[in-house]
């Protein structure tokens, strides 16, 4: 529990300028913790080392932040969670987008609970609250990429599928 507490700071501190693109501009650390919600409320999950991982899921992608830094606070098992589900920057977006696809059957059942929390929460806020700017057809090419991520790590959590799989069914009648 220290540790995840330790890991909620360190998120906060680190996406403290952040803010979320949709119209309220919402603070970014509402994403990481939208992400335990639905791990521990919606999959059950109770492993820290997930729920810290999926605090911590953006900073080495969306800060300054470093590896070494997150293995001297929270050590291998976690650092390798967030690694796992973390894009290398310097690769173009369609690149990254493709890697998410052919990578993601291949990690580890952990990386896989962090990336399906972050595919339901990502549609979830699309669905209620896209991004400033996102008209239906980027909607929708957002919806059938995250479909194929999700397709890659199918047999991970039942019942965080089941709430992906409702979010696609609300999808199709977006207008």
């Amino acid at each position: 529990m220290n540790h995840f507490v330790q890991a909620l700071a360190f998120a906060a501190d680190k996406h403290k300028n952040q803010r979320r693109k949709d119209a309220q501009i919402t603070p970014y650390i509402n994403h990481p913790i939208d992400l335990v919600n639905v791990l521990v409320n919606q999959g059950g999950v109770v492993s820290w080392d997930v729920l810290c991982a999926a605090l911590l899921h953006d900073v080495i992608e969306d800060t300054e932040t470093t590896e070494e830094e997150l293995l001297a606070h929270f050590g291998k098992k976690v650092t390798a969670i967030v690694k796992e589900v973390t894009d290398d920057k310097s690769l173009a977006k369609d690149v990254r987008k493709r890697l998410q696809v052919e990578h993601a059957p291949f990690a580890s059942h952990e990386a896989k609970l962090v990336k399906l929390a972050d595919k339901i929460c990502n549609v979830r806020d699309i669905l209620s609250s896209p991004p400033t700017g996102w008209d239906l057809r980027r909607k929708q090419e957002y919806f059938a990429w995250s479909a194929a991520v999700v397709l890659g790590i199918r047999g991970t959590n039942s019942k965080m599928e089941k709430v992906f799989d409702d979010l696609m069914e609300q999808s199709k009648n977006m207008q």
